[in-house]
C-alpha cells in the first residue's frame, strides 16, 4: 500500500527560516545586529556559495548552521529538524586546518569518530580510505608540522568527511593557499562531494571561485546582511571546476557578482 507520505519531497538539507542574529552592546558599544531576516534553503547534494562584503554576518549564519550559535529570531533546520545545539549531521571546515600537531595524520582524521565511540578497527578502515581518497597516500603516520599547507587542508577535508555529514559548512577554507594548490584543492573537493552527494555551504571572497564550484551562489548585502540576490550558475560539468573555469560564461557571471558587490573595474578577483 502506498502511504501519502511516501510522495512527500525530502525536507531540505539545510534552512535558515527569517532569521536574525544580533551581538548585544556593553557599555559605550552599541549593539550589532550581524543578519537580518536570512531564509534560503539548500537541498540535498547541492552546493550553494555565499558571498559578501566582509563583516555581513556570512560566517554568523555558518555558526547558526553548525549550531555553535542560536539566532536571535527565527530557525535553522537541518533536515527539517531544528537546529538547538551543536549537531552530528554537520561538519565544520575553516581556513586554519586546526590540526591537533601531537597527533598523526591518521589520529587527525580519526578524532571525531573516536569522540562517537566508533571502535579502532573501524576508524582506521575509515582513516584509511579517506587519506588515499585526499591523496595522502603515505602521510598517515605524518604530523602536521611535516606537510605542507595544502596537504594540511586535505588532512583537514579527511577529517571532515570521516564524520560522514549531511551537510558541509566551509568558511574560506582555500583561502590562505597559493594559486595553483588552491585550483588542485578545489577539484578535489568538487569531485569527492561528487561522489559522496554531500551538501555545501561554502563562504568565499574568490568570485571564480563561487561559480567553479557552485550549482548556486548567494549574494548578501552589508551588515545587517540579508539576501539580497541568488544567481544559478548554469554551466556544466560542476564535479570539474578546472574545466568550469575555461566556460566563456565564467566572465559573465564573475562581472555580474562584481556589479552586485559594488566592485569596481580595479578590484582584484582571482
Amino acid at each position: 500500500m502506498t502511504h501519502p507520505s511516501d510522495n512527500t519531497p525530502p525536507p531540505p538539507a539545510i534552512e535558515f527560516i527569517g532569521v536574525d542574529k544580533r551581538f548585544p552592546g556593553n557599555g559605550k558599544a552599541p549593539e550589532v545586529v550581524a543578519a537580518r531576516q536570512v531564509t534560503l534553503s539548500i537541498r540535498l547534494g547541492e552546493v550553494v556559495s555565499l558571498i559578501g562584503p566582509s563583516g555581513c554576518g556570512k560566517s554568523t549564519l555558518l555558526n547558526m548552521g553548525s549550531g555553535l550559535s542560536r539566532p536571535s529570531a527565527g530557525q535553522v533546520k537541518v533536515n527539517g529538524e531544528l537546529v538547538t545545539g551543536p549537531n552530528k549531521q554537520v561538519a565544520f571546515m575553516l581556513q586554519k586546518d586546526l590540526l591537533m600537531p601531537w597527533r598523526t595524520i591518521a589520529q587527525n582524521v580519526e578524532f571525531g569518530l573516536e569522540l562517537r565511540g566508533v571502535k579502532a578497527a573501524e576508524r582506521s578502515a575509515i582513516s584509511s580510505r579517506l587519506i588515499s581518497q585526499c591523496h595522502l597516500t603515505g602521510f598517515g603516520q605524518s604530523y602536521p608540522h611535516q606537510l605542507s599547507g595544502g596537504m594540511r587542508q586535505r588532512a583537514a577535508l579527511a577529517r571532515t568527511l570521516a564524520v560522514d555529514p549531511l551537510v558541509l559548512l566551509m568558511d574560506e577554507p582555500f583561502s590562505a593557499l597559493d594559486a595553483q594548490t588552491k585550483m588542485i584543492l578545489q577539484q578535489d573537493l568538487a569531485q569527492t562531494v561528487a561522489a559522496h552527494n554531500k551538501t555545501v555551504l561554502f563562504i568565499t571572497h574568490d568570485l571564480a571561485e563561487a561559480v567553479a564550484l557552485s550549482d548556486r551562489i548567494l549574494v548578501m548585502s552589508e551588515r545587517p546582511g540579508t539576501i539580497i540576490e541568488e544567481i544559478t550558475v548554469d554551466i556544466p560539468d560542476r564535479a570539474n571546476p578546472m574545466q568550469r573555469r575555461k566556460h566563456p560564461d565564467v566572465s559573465g557571471y564573475v562581472s555580474r557578482l562584481m556589479e552586485l558587490l559594488k566592485l569596481d573595474a580595479q578590484t582584484e578577483v582571482h
